[in-house]
């Protein structure tokens, strides 16, 4: 059993989400992960406690919430048990913001050493003591639940092998063992002591991604997605997103989410002169669409509506990225190769999602180019560091910047230094706009293989941002 889901262990928690900025408050939500039968005390305010409600039930553990308000103009505090925790909450001064992305791997995750694995949650715990964070910025695959599948025979050889007409008991079995599997991932990184202590003090939002569901979800064929199994791991792993990653409940999600029906979890908060706006790319997803038509509504009010100010939009597979359309040649022409056809679907840039891609673009520039506003494009999923620019009618620059992962280790050397290659090419999908990928500050090559994270920083009204590199530390800003 993993130690942190021991009857006798202590809860995990508090885990602090933002569902909202909302009349100059912060609406909060602290999460708790806790065996049954164990009773956990208020969240106490200065204007009195907070109850904690029950959020989900499990064979052995009961999730909690309590949702309360703390000012979004002024640092604040609250308290849980014997401790009280800080908020960096002024949201109108000069401003720290952490964006984080692929926090764990595909085989033994669960299995490796605390000191190894989280060591760049360490070094951002380490920062926030030195310059406090306001807000976490999760870009995708929060859990890799790639081996949830594992030990049930409807789904132990997925999605290579299916069966053909599983028996309604055999998937509500099924659905059981995975929404235990997911459970048992979520309490894992949550316990780990690094992360807990960053949780605990600066609130999350966060975007899932294919490893959140399972590894290439929307990619794969839909003999496989639409299948029996396939819904009954989504149904898990939507569940647990909501759960585990909103603080929220099928028909009751915050209100920064734009449909509160839950058909996709695309959301924007907007404070001031910031808005952090999220398109799901994962719940619509198909072999041929990146979003569904309610997704796509969302990013084309986004693009119409007044802002004055810089937005960061999140898109958790990058959205400015070199040429594929050569290495999907040869992944289809060679046999070996095709099991990785899946990985490059992925991509905006992929062939099948040209159109998706274009139209995407296009809605970034009407957001960007009318006067007095700025977007910055934050991006994950590749397991590397990079950045790119896409040139705009202005002949500034839009900028995408790359961070992945906090815990995946990064792929070899030679595969960084291949695509570095293959960016020298250039992308040009639409007229006088051309994509290009371009060094990080300090760095040599285009694409950095360490772990990493990025901060974003408001300094008296201007952005810049920096990545921090497990073994060459942190790069130099880029002016935003």
């Amino acid at each position: 059993m993993i130690a942190c889901l021991a009857p006798t262990a202590p809860p995990i928690g508090p885990i602090l989400f933002l569902d909202d900025i909302v009349d100059g408050q912060l609406q909060l939500s602290a999460l708790f992960i806790a065996p049954k039968g164990q009773d956990l005390p208020p969240i106490e305010l200065e204007t009195g406690p907070v109850s904690l409600e029950e959020l989900a039930d499990y064979p052995n553990h009961k999730i909690w919430v309590a949702r309360f308000r703390r000012p979004s103009n002024q640092p604040s505090s609250y308290s849980w048990g014997n401790n009280t925790y800080q908020l960096a909450a002024n949201f109108t001064a000069d401003l720290n913001i952490a964006y984080v992305s692929c926090n764990g791997e595909e085989h033994g995750d669960l299995e490796r050493e605390d000191l190894e694995r989280n060591t760049m949650w360490k070094r951002l715990a380490d920062l926030h003591k030195e310059h406090p964070v306001s807000l976490l910025l999760h870009g995708g695959d929060q859990i890799y639940a790639d081996e949830a599948t594992d030990g049930h025979p409807l789904s132990e050889d997925w999605p290579d092998e299916l069966p053909t007409d599983p028996s309604r008991e055999d998937l509500d079995d099924l659905f059981l063992h995975l929404r235990q599997r997911f459970f048992e991932r979520y309490a894992f990184l949550y316990s780990a002591p690094d992360f807990a202590y960053l949780a605990a003090r600066v609130p999350s939002v966060m975007q899932w991604d294919d490893h959140d569901i399972c590894d290439g979800w929307g990619s794969l064929r839909r003999s496989r997605t639409y299948s029996p199994v396939g819904q009954t791991l989504f149904t898990a792993a939507r569940e647990a997103f909501l759960t585990f990653q909103a603080a929220a409940r099928e028909g009751h999600l915050p209100s920064r989410f734009a449909d509160p029906r839950g058909h996709h979890m695309g959301w924007h908060i907007q404070v001031g002169d910031l808005r952090i706006l999220t398109p799901d790319l994962r719940g619509q997803r198909t072999r041929r669409e990146i979003m569904g038509p309610s997704g796509w509504a969302m990013m084309e009010s986004a693009a119409d509506a007044p802002f004055h100010g810089h937005t960061f939009m999140m898109s958790s597979v990058p959205l400015l990225g070199p040429r594929l359309s050569i290495l999907e040649a040869i992944m289809v022409a060679i046999p070996s190769m095709q099991k990785y056809e899946d990985d490059l679907r992925d991509q905006w840039q992929s062939r099948a999602h040209r159109d998706s891609w274009r139209r995407m673009l296009n809605l970034a520039l009407r957001m960007c180019e009318p006067p007095g506003q700025d977007l910055t494009i934050l991006s994950g999923e590749i397991h590397l560091a990079t950045r790119a620019t896409l040139r705009l009618s202005t002949s500034a620059e839009l900028h995408q910047l790359v961070a992945s992962g906090i815990t995946h280790r990064p792929p070899p050397a030679a595969w960084a230094r291949m695509l570095g290659a293959l960016s020298w090419l250039g992308e040009d999908p639409l007229p006088d706009h051309p994509v290009r990928i371009r060094k990080i500050p300090g760095q040599q090559f285009r694409y950095v293989a360490e772990r990493n994270f990025l901060t974003l920083h408001r300094v008296r009204g201007q952005w810049s941002s920096r990545w921090h590199f497990e073994s060459t530390g942190p790069s130099p800003a880029l002016a935003l």
